[in-house]
């Protein structure tokens, strides 16, 4: 069974798909005290800002019928990156001995890639996942909201 206390120097990662805040509890399982020591931001604009093309048609051959064609997503593939991007992050400072337990913060897509592309080695030493979108609260907040959704686990 997998213990669901905010531990003394344990990490929390806070993140969405364009924003990872590294936090540190500097207190202990009791009282903690979250410290932002790393902070990661990509650019990442709205797609219509970054594509090129407008929606497409197509013909489906000799007849007069006509199939829609989406654009690609940038802004989409953009967070799928920065999500492949932070896993490798986490992986190095696991593989390092970094911490020993992390709990991750994110919302449910950006939490899901995260998962699907993280190494086992980070996966063993996560002890909560948040599925919440923190990245612009307060730190005061995060702290709260995360030790109470440990301690409903």
């Amino acid at each position: 069974m997998k213990d669901f206390q905010l531990k003394s120097n344990s990490w929390v990662v806070v993140a969405d798909g364009e924003k990872a805040l590294f936090l540190v509890n500097k207190g202990d399982a009791e009282y903690p005290n979250l410290d932002v020591f790393r902070e990661e931001e990509q650019d990442n604009p709205p797609n219509r800002e970054q594509a090129a093309n407008r929606r497409g048609r197509f013909n489906n051959g000799p007849n007069v019928h006509r199939s829609a064609v989406d654009d690609t997503d940038w802004h989409q593939l953009a967070k799928e990156r920065f999500a492949k991007e932070l896993a490798d992050i986490l992986y190095k400072k696991a593989h390092a001995g970094a911490f020993e337990q992390i709990v991750l913060v994110a919302p449910p897509g950006t939490l899901g890639e995260l998962r699907h592309q993280m190494h086992q080695e980070v996966s063993n030493k996560v002890i909560g996942e948040i599925d919440k979108t923190l990245t612009n609260h307060a730190l005061d907040d995060i702290e709260k909201i995360v030790v109470k959704e440990l301690q409903a686990a």
